[in-house]
């Protein structure tokens, strides 16, 4: 079944907003795109317009910038900790703020890596 963003049937009062047209090819979503931490793997999608992104399926390395602004590509040893859900560590999930283990210290996720083709972050604590 399609996603839709439309508005909520329901009203704030608990009334219902009545049907006025059909759903648009627009207004559709898709699915939630979870980046798993594993070999690189990458996918286009179509977008409106015909326009194409490239997005993120799974990622082992991250393109890390330090105190001074250096920025460096490392590899990843582990998922540490997600704030947006703690059952994303168990599953290796990985979003924005997510803190990452990597060979020359912690990092945290600055980038949406549902949304881009590629993974950054900053340097939060050395090793």
């Amino acid at each position: 079944m399609a996603i839709s963003q439309l508005r909520s049937k329901k009203k704030a009062t608990g009334g219902v907003y009545h049907k006025r047209r059909k759903q648009k090819q627009y207004e559709l979503g898709k699915p939630h795109n979870f980046i798993k931490f594993g070999p690189v793997k990458r996918k286009k999608v179509r977008r409106m317009g015909g326009n194409t992104k490239e997005i993120l399926l799974s990622v082992d390395i991250i393109n890390v910038a330090d105190e001074k602004g250096k920025a460096k590509t490392v590899k990843i040893s582990k998922v540490k900790k997600n704030p947006a859900n703690r059952n994303f560590v168990i599953r290796n999930i990985i979003t924005k703020g997510t803190i990452l283990e990597t060979e020359i210290g912690d990092v945290i996720v600055t980038s949406r890596p549902g949304q881009q083709g590629s993974l950054n972050g900053k340097l939060i604590k050395k090793a």
